[in-house]
């Protein structure tokens, strides 16, 4: 007989009831409402994205890297596993809460890689972090930015003002961006029309489907052609 599930903790947000639940010694969901976001034993598409958003950096110098979405630490786990030991990893996450969760109970999962000390965690939208680095005269930029939120790109996008994946967003990130840099997004499924948007905003565009059968999630690899960074973010 199948163990219960027990509920960890639970929190309420603007969405619903953020849970955390708990069957056996290694198998988590992170819930909202009825939702599941996260199954502990179900994650190879966000390895998968942690490894092909940053499998060129091993041997940079000193990467930078953005992480949007921290739910339990497998997509950042595979980011850090593919970077140098001087590598700079921001990880933009909403809820406070769910990187206690990483830094606790799930911490186990990823070799505690939220306390990596290559990463600056930033509780907040990763959108707007976007647009903040954007706009940022400094011109430090990332080499890849890596998308791991539970909404991704679906035909029913806003084409242009979606805030992360509409074509004002992908400019910003293409202003983010160093040249040749990467931007990696997890998705649901495949979107044709996020394609197109990338494409014409002049990314080099393909998609993975990670394993060979059931669902199969989609894994959009952007890579930014050789180019001065724009230096300028679309209002």
């Amino acid at each position: 007989m199948a163990q219960p599930w027990k509920i960890i903790e639970s929190i309420a947000t603007d969405e619903g009831l953020l849970e955390l639940r708990q069957r056996g010694e290694k198998d988590f969901l992170i819930m909202i409402g009825a939702q599941v976001l996260m199954n502990s034993l179900a994650n190879r598409s966000e390895i998968v994205l942690g490894q092909l958003g940053c499998q060129r950096l091993k041997e940079s110098a000193a990467p930078r890297v953005l992480v949007g979405g921290l739910g339990m630490g497998f997509t950042l786990r595979a980011v850090l596993d593919s970077l140098p030991d001087t590598a700079q990893v921001v990880v933009a996450e909403l809820n406070p809460v769910v990187a206690e969760w990483c830094r606790g109970a799930l911490a186990p999962l990823t070799a505690g890689a939220v306390n990596d000390p290559r990463v600056t965690l930033e509780i907040g939208d990763v959108a707007q972090l976007i647009r903040k680095n954007a706009a940022s005269r400094d011109q430090s930029g990332f080499d890849a930015i890596v998308l791991d939120l539970y909404r991704g790109p679906h035909a029913g996008t806003d084409a242009v003002n979606d805030p992360l994946y509409g074509s004002r967003a992908i400019e910003n990130a293409r202003a983010a961006l160093r040249p040749g840099g990467m931007l990696a997004v997890w998705g649901e499924n495949y979107d044709e029309g996020f394609v197109r948007r990338l494409t014409k905003a002049g990314f080099l565009v393909s998609c993975e489907r990670p394993g060979r059968g059931g669902l199969r999630h989609a894994v959009f690899l952007a890579r930014l052609q050789t180019m001065p960074r724009a230096g300028k973010q679309t209002p």
